[in-house]
């Protein structure tokens, strides 16, 4: 049974190894996202925002979080199913339960950065109703895209 669970520091390295395998599959570490794979409780959640670990018994097959930018905007970070689980929507769900979260925070527009390379979850994205924006002063150097969804 597949289901989402809020992050806790026992699945530290799973967090970190998921989301390391799409990064360097795609080289696209960097310094920023180390940080947070590193220190998610310090970087992220213990400064107003949320990480989410999809788990199927026991086993954690994804993530996906939401950073707090400000009182109105998060932004939507380390979103990955693992590649065995692909094809039954879990990506869906998970962005759809940020979504919700963010409005329960009483967000007013959640962004995101990506790469160009990553072109299923972009078309999710779109999906989804978020909107290609300017990618300027993006904290990635290898981030080419920005989009957002205005929540209210």
């Amino acid at each position: 049974m597949v289901s989402i669970i809020e992050y806790e520091d026992q699945y530290l390295n799973d967090f970190k190894r998921l989301n390391l395998e799409w990064l360097e599959k795609f080289n696209l570490v960097e310094s920023h996202d180390l940080e947070v794979l590193n220190q998610p409780r310090e970087i992220v959640i213990d400064r107003g925002g949320f990480i989410f670990l999809l788990k199927d018994n026991d086993v954690i097959i994804g993530s996906a979080g939401i950073y707090k930018v400000n009182d109105d905007e998060f932004e939507l970070i380390k979103m990955y199913v693992a590649p065995e689980y692909r094809g039954k929507k879990y990506g869906e769900i998970l962005l759809q339960h940020c979504l919700e979260k963010a409005k329960q925070m009483n967000a007013s527009k959640i962004i995101l950065y990506s790469n160009s390379k990553l072109q299923t979850a972009i078309r999710m994205y779109e999906k989804f109703g978020f909107m290609h924006v300017e990618p300027i002063n993006t904290p990635f150097e290898t981030a080419d895209i920005k989009m957002e969804l205005v929540l209210s």
